[in-house]
């Protein structure tokens, strides 16, 4: 299934960002558009490099292991 693809990776990212006091929750996956939505939680909600950490790490390795994946998107819930 690409839900559990999605959430092995992001398994895979979140010991960095724990080191640096934040995580990230996986929230939805629309196969269709191959859209996936995260909730960055603890520093990485409120860092300056959030984006940053969004796209060149968590979105980055998503689109490298999962072709299917075309964006990764915050939410706030």
């Amino acid at each position: 299934m690409l839900k559990e693809k999605v959430e092995k990776i992001l398994e895979e990212v979140r010991p960095m960002l724990q080191m640096d006091g934040g995580d990230v929750e996986f929230v939805d996956l629309d196969e269709k558009s191959g859209i996936v939505k995260v909730k960055l939680t603890g520093h990485c909600a409120h860092c300056p490099m959030s984006e940053l950490t969004l796209k060149s790490g968590i979105e980055a390795r998503l689109l490298e292991k999962i072709p299917e994946i075309k964006q990764v998107v915050s939410v706030q819930e």
